[in-house]
């Protein structure tokens, strides 16, 4: 498996950049520290390690990733209301956010884009929670910190921060399909500097279907076919606090990855691939620096490699390889690499009374680069995204706030190249993006908010180039996405104990970029032919009801309409989804959970409906000392039969064991 590292040249380019956005404060004392990670559009973040929730976005904490054995960010982010999963062609973990992909509500860690520059889109599971402190998810509306492509939204994964002088975990698991994992952090703060490091690793052979399935030729049953799972992941972060409000962060991320692609349990759509290696290595720097005392200067910058590989046999005997595409008809295998460097420049001030101002500037460099199996390049696509916004949020008076933003867009396609087509350089895209939201505090715990937000997504490079095995036509001129998104709502506190939101929400989205067929003979070719309207309520309440009892549960109404086709559905996004947890403590040390979802039914094509599926999990956690956990646990706990992509099963019934130790 061939290894890929951050290049030499690169690393000293980023070392002179943080050396410049140092400048000479990195040798004075005295700290305030702060949430570096965060992306809000008003208010403040609490004390280091703290995660709060901004006006308009939902968070998932760290103690309810562990509740609930969330121990992927796909997962993670179903607890939230306006989430809802599914799966791709690829068997890939997918979301959406009130009915937007996850092209259209990006990716973060910690404010930095980490989605793949060729298709905007991440796979799910690959991403693990172990070291995540939070996932913070705006819907609609979100500040223009998060730059372009924003349409839907941002989801923003936040990263841990030690707040003594040493602490961390260690955990351990077992579970259905011979899965192994473990995961460690550790993490000092010592006052003027700080270390956080983390380790986590997976393997699964694959997971056992529901006895209710019915056997096919392209799969039989049992323990799903081609369902391996290897991954691991190294985290590690280094930070100065040398005065105050000042704070500067250097985060190393690697992530190795391994895994069999399930076929289809529809013969005629089903592909026998496996991916030898799915990696990410990432450098991050986030600075923090305070320009006097009415402004601050906020920097990020980020290198970021996305290398996997794909291999492609003829039957599920995975033995003799086939043709993957253009370049690869002798190999069977076909090898991407993507890379991503750039960064970001915000300037806050207080200067003026009632006003705090923000200008951000973005600078993002795509690459694409596919090879065949013998090394040699067959594609290579390069972009680079420049983006200028402005954001004013007014004290209009004490508890009523009003943000207004602008930004500017621009695509510069930089290189074309693809082994046997005459593709002609395009010109450059732009993109502009406006919003106002108002925010009122209509108690000490109770927020009222409304907002309309006019959002962009400028097409990737899959969407303009892409030719899919010679079935598309490929479409340079491809123009922006929009969507105009409204929002009323509510988050606040109804009773000591309970946190509760609701929303209503609207989104007219127009040049919606999608697949129009028979262009030229049966060669289909993307195109801005899409209208849809997008219609919802979201509606979640948690609380305390007595020591040893906690409730909690969500609904989300998704209401999606296409308007510019009619007879065509729009797929993967159930109507209604409703979740339920109780939390009970029978006795000292002992907590059981119950968890349940439901999904209605989704279309997955215009004349094939998935049915709704309702399942429940329980676990039992017995806390046998201070800091020390034992868990056992039940998932799909009636066995139920059903799937989230039509030819894509889900697990059956499986269980759990972990052990952990905190300190």
């Amino acid at each position: 498996m061939p290894q890929h590292t951050i290049p030499g040249a690169a690393r000293k380019a980023l070392a002179a950049a943080i050396l410049l956005a140092l400048g000479p404060s990195w040798a004075l004392a005295q700290t305030t520290p702060f949430e570096l990670g965060s992306v809000t559009v008003v208010g403040q973040r609490a004390a280091v390690g703290a995660v709060g929730e901004d006006q308009v976005a939902s968070v998932v904490e760290r103690a309810d990733m562990r509740r609930f054995n969330r121990d992927n960010v796909g997962d993670a982010l179903n607890l939230l209301s306006g989430v809802t999963l599914s799966t791709n062609s690829r068997n890939e973990k997918t979301i959406a956010v009130r009915g937007f992909d996850s092209r259209q509500v990006p990716l973060f860690i910690d404010g930095i884009p980490v989605y793949v520059p060729y298709d905007g889109y991440v796979d799910f599971n690959r991403f693990s929670t172990a070291d995540l402190a939070a996932v913070q998810v705006a819907k609609g509306f979100s500040s223009v910190a998060y730059g372009p492509n924003t349409l839907g939204g941002a989801i923003n994964l936040i990263s841990r921060k030690p707040r003594a002088a040493l602490e961390g975990d260690v955990s351990a698991g077992l579970a259905s399909g011979q899965e192994r994992q473990m995961s460690a952090n550790v993490g000092t703060n010592q006052g003027l500097w700080y270390l956080q490091a983390g380790v986590s690793a997976i393997r699964g052979d694959g997971f056992p279907m529901s006895s209710d399935y019915r056997p096919t030729a392209s799969e039989g049953g049992g323990m799903r076919d081609n369902a391996f799972r290897k991954d691991s992941k190294i985290s590690l972060k280094v930070g100065l606090t040398p005065k105050g409000g000042d704070e500067y962060a250097l985060s190393y991320y690697k992530q190795d990855g391994e895994k069999g692609q399930p076929p289809s349990t529809v013969p005629s759509a089903a592909r026998y691939w496996k991916w030898p290696y799915w990696n990410k290595e990432s450098l991050y720097w986030v600075s923090r620096t305070a320009l006097g005392a009415s402004e601050r200067l906020k920097v990020r910058l980020y290198l970021d490699r996305y290398d996997n590989a794909v291999d492609s046999y003829k039957d599920g005997s995975y033995t003799t390889v086939k043709s993957s595409g253009p370049g690869s008809l002798s190999t069977g295998r076909s090898v991407y690499n993507d890379r991503s460097n750039g960064g970001s420049v915000e300037l806050e001030s207080f200067r003026f009374a009632s006003h705090t101002l923000r200008l951000v500037g973005h600078y993002k460099a795509d690459e694409h680069k596919e090879l065949d199996g013998n090394g040699r390049n067959t594609t290579t696509f390069k972009d680079t995204l420049v983006s200028l916004a402005g954001e004013d949020t007014i004290e209009l008076q004490p508890g009523l706030s009003l943000s207004l933003g602008l930004s500017r867009h621009q695509l510069r396609p930089d290189s074309v190249f693809s082994l046997g087509n005459a593709y002609t350089l395009p010109a450059t895209a732009t993109a502009n993006d406006a919003q106002a939201g108002l925010f009122y505090d209509w108690s000490a715990t109770a927020r009222l908010y409304a907002s309309v937000a006019r959002k962009t997504r400028l097409p990737t490079l899959k969407d303009r180039y892409s030719q899919r095995l010679g079935t598309y036509i490929e479409n340079p001129a491809l123009r922006p996405e929009v969507s105009l998104n409204y929002e009323l709502g509510y988050q606040g506190s109804p009773w000591r104990g309970a946190k509760a939101e609701a929303a209503v929400f609207y989104s007219d989205i127009d040049d919606k970029i999608q697949s129009v067929a028979n262009v030229a003979g049966n060669r289909a070719q993307m195109q801005n032919a899409g209208q849809v309207r997008v219609a919802g309520v979201e509606l979640s309440l948690r609380g305390t009801l007595a020591p040893w009892l906690e409730l909690g549960g969500n609904y989300t109404l998704t209401d999606l309409k296409n308007v510019s086709a009619a007879a065509v559905k729009v797929t993967d996004i159930p109507r209604h989804k409703i979740t339920a947890h109780a939390l009970l403590r029978p006795a000292a040390g002992v907590e059981v959970i119950g968890f349940a979802e439901h999904n209605s039914g989704r279309w997955v094509g215009n004349t094939l409906e998935l049915a709704g599926f309702t399942t429940l999990n329980l676990k039992a956690i017995y806390r046998v000392a201070q800091g020390v956990a034992l868990e056992a646990g039940v998932a799909n706990l009636t066995d139920k039969h059903y799937a989230l992509a039509d030819g894509f099963p889900s697990a059956g019934r499986t269980w759990l064991l972990n052990a952990s130790y905190s300190f």
